[in-house]
């Protein structure tokens, strides 16, 4: 198996973190991994906020549901990476959408998450997805300009847990060939 296959296959959803710092020449790896996903007509929407500051964690702990079960990594985690787009770029040309999808950020988020995913577990880190939060409220926090809007949150550190794997459909259940 080759080591992306390796990663996808082990990426697990991490909620419980050490308290071990994530090297810097780590962090900028993964930082590299999201300047390196792909975008829509090359537009790169992202903007990445990177947390290490324990009363901005707490604030954005704050905005998830106190039944999020990502709430306590928002404070465990010793980096928070917030994964911000600007708005009516990705998908637009001269200001009009020219998809029939209209803004393509989320989707371009998509790939940039997956990219930090992937790097994360190359280098034996954690993560988890956070993407039900209060997104105003997170922006204000992160003083986010008003076109630029954050879609997830995902706590980055060293795992304190190895949780087995998740189950999967199959194949065959998802794959239809030249029609539905």
């Amino acid at each position: 198996m080759n080591q992306i296959m390796a990663a996808m296959t082990k990426r697990r959803s991490i909620r419980r973190y050490t308290s071990d710092p994530v090297p810097e020449e780590v962090l900028a790896d993964i930082l590299r991994a999201v300047q390196c996903s792909p975008s829509w007509a090359n537009t790169q929407c992202w903007e990445i906020v990177v947390i290490r500051d324990r009363n901005v964690k707490e604030q954005l702990q704050g905005v998830l549901s106190p039944k999020n079960p990502a709430a306590i990594a928002m404070t465990s985690a010793p980096v928070v990476l917030a994964v911000c787009g600007r708005v009516k770029t990705s998908g637009y040309y001269k200001g009009t959408a020219v998809t029939g999808l209209g803004d393509w950020m989320l989707f371009d988020l998509g790939l940039v998450t997956q990219n930090i995913l992937l790097a994360a577990t190359s280098y034996n880190l954690g993560t988890v997805v956070v993407g039900a939060f209060d997104h105003d409220m997170a922006g204000s926090f992160l003083r986010l300009p008003q076109d630029v809007k954050a879609a997830v949150l995902i706590p980055l550190g060293y795992p304190d847990h190895s949780p087995g794997p998740t189950g999967r459909r199959a194949v065959d259940e998802f794959v239809h060939h030249n029609t539905y």
